[in-house]
C-alpha cells in the first residue's frame, strides 16, 4: 500500500476544504435546506469560521459537512481524508490503533470513532438491484464467534454471529449479517438480492435446497466428499471472498462485536465491489469513498 502524503490535501485544511466542497458539489454551493443551486456565497470575517457558506434564497447558513457522516465532527477535513484513504487502500482493513498512530491523535477514541463513521459511509455504496440475471450467483455463510472453551478472556469474545455472502461470478459481493443460517432466514434475503434467471450455485447444505428451486438452475458440490468443482458447479469464488475478509476479522481487527459487523461487512464489501479487476484503482475507490460519506444523511 503507496500513500502520496506529498498531497496538500492531507495536511493543508484550507485545500483539504475545498477539495470536500468540490466533491460534493461540482457545479457550485448547493443548498441543503432550500435545494438551489450556485447562490450561495462563501462567509468572510474573523468571527466566522472557513467554509461557511450564506443561500442568498432562504438565507441559511450551511458548510459542506452539512447532512453527512461528518456534520457534527470537530476533526479537521484533511485527517478525514487521509484516514478514508487509508482503510480504502488496505485490503484487509486498517485498525483503529494504526489509524490512531498514523494520524498523530491524542485519543485512540478519536480514531475509533472516525473508523466506524467511514464505514458507515461505505455500507451506503451498496449494490440495490438484484444479482446475477442470466448469470451465476454463488451462495456460502459462515460464522463468526461462538465458543470459547480453553481460550484466554473467553467473555470478552463475540456471540456466536451468522453471516451470508452472495457473489455474483466477476462481479460484486453483497453481505448481510443474518438471525441465524435456517432456510427461513436466509430465503427471504435470496430472492430479494438474486434476479430469478440467475444460475444459483451453493454446497449441499439443505437451507438451500427449497430456495434454489425458485432460479433458473440450481447446482451443489458436495465438500463432505472432497468434491470442489463439476463442470460450472463449484463455490470457489465466494470462499475465495470469504477467505479474505476472515484474514481481515481475525488478522487486523482480532475483535468484532455483534452490534458492528454490519459495518465491517460493509467495509470489506466495498473495497471488494471497487477493486482493480472490475476498474477501480486505489485512487477511484478512495475518491467514492469520500463522496458517498458525503452524501450520506
Amino acid at each position: 500500500m503507496t500513500v502520496d502524503l506529498t498531497d496538500s490535501i492531507f495536511h493543508d485544511e484550507e485545500a483539504a476544504r475545498r477539495h470536500f466542497e468540490a466533491t460534493r458539489s461540482p457545479d457550485g454551493p448547493i443548498c441543503p435546506h432550500c435545494g438551489v443551486v450556485g447562490t450561495a456565497t462563501e462567509m468572510k470575517g474573523k468571527s466566522t469560521r472557513p467554509g461557511v457558506y450564506e443561500c442568498k434564497n432562504c438565507r441559511k447558513q450551511f458548510t459542506a459537512r452539512f447532512g453527512t457522516l461528518y456534520e457534527r465532527s470537530h476533526i479537521p477535513v484533511h485527517k478525514w481524508l487521509l484516514a478514508t484513504r487509508l482503510l480504502c487502500f488496505s485490503k484487509k482493513g486498517m485498525s483503529a490503533h494504526q489509524l490512531w498512530r498514523q494520524l498523530g491523535f491524542d485519543s485512540y477514541r478519536t480514531a475509533w470513532f472516525m473508523a466506524h463513521r467511514i464505514r458507515e459511509g461505505m455500507r451506503d455504496a451498496h449494490v440495490p438491484e438484484p444479482m446475477g440475471e442470466g448469470k451465476f450467483v454463488e451462495a456460502d455463510g459462515t460464522y463468526f464467534g461462538g465458543k470459547a472453551k480453553n481460550r484466554a478472556n473467553a467473555k470478552t469474545l463475540p456471540s456466536h454471529e451468522a453471516v451470508i455472502s452472495l457473489v455474483e461470478r466477476g462481479c460484486k459481493v453483497r453481505l448481510r449479517h443474518v438471525p441465524d443460517g435456517t432456510a427461513k432466514a436466509l430465503k427471504p434475503i435470496l430472492v430479494e438480492a438474486i434476479a430469478k434467471d440467475s444460475h444459483f450455485r451453493t454446497d449441499q447444505s439443505p437451507v438451500y435446497t427449497e430456495i434454489g428451486a425458485g432460479f433458473a438452475s440450481h447446482a451443489t458440490v458436495n465438500h463432505s466428499i472432497k468434491e470442489y468443482v463439476r463442470g460450472d458447479a463449484h463455490t470457489n469464488t465466494v470462499e475465495g471472498y470469504f477467505s479474505i475478509f476472515k484474514r481481515g476479522i481475525h488478522g487486523i481487527y482480532h475483535y468484532v462485536g455483534a452490534e458492528y459487523l454490519k459495518r465491517y461487512l460493509g467495509e470489506f464489501g466495498f473495497r471488494y465491489n471497487h477493486r482493480i479487476a472490475l476498474g477501480f484503482d486505489d485512487e477511484t475507490r478512495a475518491a467514492i469513498a469520500i463522496k458517498v460519506s458525503l452524501a450520506s444523511d
